[in-house]
């Protein structure tokens, strides 16, 4: 199946395959990165969709981290882009969500999206194309305060153009630091990117 991408004239311009959309924000497609490549035949789905090796590498890191430092009985870690979806045509996608086990469970484990928030969200760079948004940190911003405004309690945020990491809860002070900043993920569970990428370098 396509989507019909209008013009503002009203004319269709051209179809998109719904396997090219990355995310829906209030029934707006985000496609993912490079999209257009596809669709002229530079590249093919399978690249546009898949990760870097950075990007692959500290998320692996950071899923192999965790379940050594959280309760598993009251925590689930889902990762490779779990899918959450707080309202209809709205969905976003994960690169690592802490939820509540006891909540998840009670809504069921299927083939649907997520409709439970998780307490926490760890994001690592993004597959999204940013055209629409002029760059990350639009993206970033709106991506972050969906997330709060649908019930998640924080979100962490790594970029790997820049080394920094940015940290926002509801209510309070958004901020970002450096991969070397140890960061209170929840429970006082501390995360520091730098010494998991320096131990699994020299190990």
């Amino acid at each position: 199946m396509a989507l019909d991408i209008k013009e503002k004239s009203g004319k269709k311009r051209r179809r998109i395959p719904k396997e090219l959309i990355y995310e829906m924000r209030h029934g707006s497609p985000i496609y993912y990165r490079d999209y257009d490549k596809v669709l002229s035949g530079e590249k093919t789905l399978e690249e546009v969709m898949g990760s870097s090796k950075l990007q692959a590498f500290i998320i692996a890191l950071i899923v192999g981290y965790l379940p050594s430092k959280i309760n598993n009985n009251k925590y689930l870690i889902l990762t490779n882009e779990a899918g959450f979806q707080w309202a209809p045509r709205t969905w976003r996608n994960l690169d690592i969500a802490i939820f509540d086990k006891k909540k998840l469970l009670k809504e069921g484990i299927n083939d649907k999206y997520a409709k439970t928030p998780p307490e926490v969200v760890i994001e690592v760079d993004t597959k999204a194309d940013l055209k629409k948004y002029g760059d990350f940190m639009n993206y970033q911003r709106e991506k972050t305060q969906d997330l709060l405004n649908a019930g998640v309690k924080k979100v962490i945020w790594y970029t790997t153009f820049d080394k920094k990491v940015m940290v926002a809860e509801k209510g309070k002070r958004w901020f970002i630091t450096d991969w070397d900043d140890t960061i209170n993920v929840f429970d006082n569970m501390k995360l520091n990117l730098n010494e998991l990428l320096e131990k699994e370098i020299q190990d």
